[in-house]
């Protein structure tokens, strides 16, 4: 993916209020398979695999017995399989920690080299895609995916995405995938841009979703990053159950949204200080488009995080105002609609 096709912020921006069209191919997937696959999900992952319906989607995470964070993840479940959908820069970390674990009656194969992955995000995503799928797109739900044609050929499409806003992503084989992505350009005309990283990364950034490797990593635990709604604490035993109940009785710092007042661009290694001393530290940090102001993500003590409380980023040799707000940032989204 290209980090800008015509501008970020006019990428931003068209997914805010239109369709911006994401190839994230790059990404990585897997399928999970045969009897024992979903008693082998619920451990090596932190959220309950067990509730997960046919055709329904679930957000998730897995961790190291210290709670560190392996990766985060998506998880499909189809009729009589799953596939999972990894981060790119993690593919062959996590392959590897799931044959290490693997069960006797589990078939995992690697599709990540076949399967082509799109995603078109925006309050007109579901009208654009509508004219070229042969499925009622009203009827699928936010986390909830199917499997629909186009032309004859087959692709799953999910009510899934990163942005905050309405959209869809759309797996199918390489081949395929390159003439959705034509079909998707032809049916959306004016309201739909090819979209790239940098914006994905903007729009990710106004909701607080965490980036691999920036806001999570085998350093920070899920209940530190607000994860707690994916960890389930309450399910039999898990890869990193016991840390993770001793992270939330013992939580030290929290991740949390920090909103310049002071002209400045938060950047990922600036630290957060408080009467002098060093209270935290950006992971993220961006010039919003939709809010026009200096955000960030920060890992700061947890005396320091309630919505309101200001503090100060050293920029360079600057010390400049800022404070914590309520997550997320921008929220006249239409992901629910």
């Amino acid at each position: 993916m290209p980090i800008q096709y015509t501008g970020i912020i006019q990428e931003h921006n068209a997914v805010r209020h239109s369709a911006g069209l994401f190839d994230v191919s790059h990404m990585g997937e897997f399928i999970i398979a045969g009897d024992e696959a979903e008693v082998f999900l619920d451990y090596v992952t932190i959220n309950d695999v067990v509730s997960i319906q046919p055709w329904q989607a679930q957000y998730s995470a897995m961790c190291y017995e210290d709670g560190g964070i392996i990766d985060d993840l998506l998880i499909y479940r189809y009729p009589d399989h799953f596939m999972l959908v990894v981060n790119a820069s993690n593919k062959e970390k996590d392959l590897d920690w799931f044959m290490a674990h693997k069960l006797d009656n589990v078939d995992i194969l690697d599709i990540s080299d076949q399967t082509g992955l799109i995603a078109l995000q925006g309050p007109k995503s579901r009208s654009i895609l509508q004219n070229i799928f042969d499925i009622n797109l009203n009827e699928i739900d936010f986390y909830w995916f199917d499997v629909a044609k186009i032309n004859g050929n087959s692709a799953t499409i999910a009510r899934t995405g990163y942005t905050g806003e309405l959209g869809f992503e759309i797996y199918a084989d390489h081949d395929n995938i390159v003439k959705i992505w034509d079909a998707i350009m032809k049916a959306g005309g004016d309201a739909v841009e090819p979209t790239g990283l940098g914006c994905r990364d903007t729009l990710r950034m106004e909701m607080k979703y965490c980036l691999y490797g920036n806001d999570i990593d085998a350093s920070t635990n899920p209940i530190e990053a607000g994860l707690g709604w994916i960890t389930k604490l309450d399910k039999d035993n898990f890869i990193g159950k016991e840390a993770l109940v001793d992270a939330k009785a013992n939580i030290t710092r929290k991740l949390i949204c920090i909103e310049m007042i002071d002209r400045g661009i938060p950047r990922k290694g600036y630290t957060i200080v408080n009467n002098g001393a060093v209270v935290g530290e950006v992971t993220s940090g961006t010039q919003s488009p939709s809010l026009n102001q200096g955000i960030g993500l920060a890992y700061v003590a947890k005396g320091f995080a309630k919505t309101g409380t200001k503090l100060k980023m050293k920029v360079r040799d600057k010390l400049l105002n800022c404070k914590v707000v309520k997550s997320p940032f921008y929220k006249e989204i239409t992901v629910n609609n």
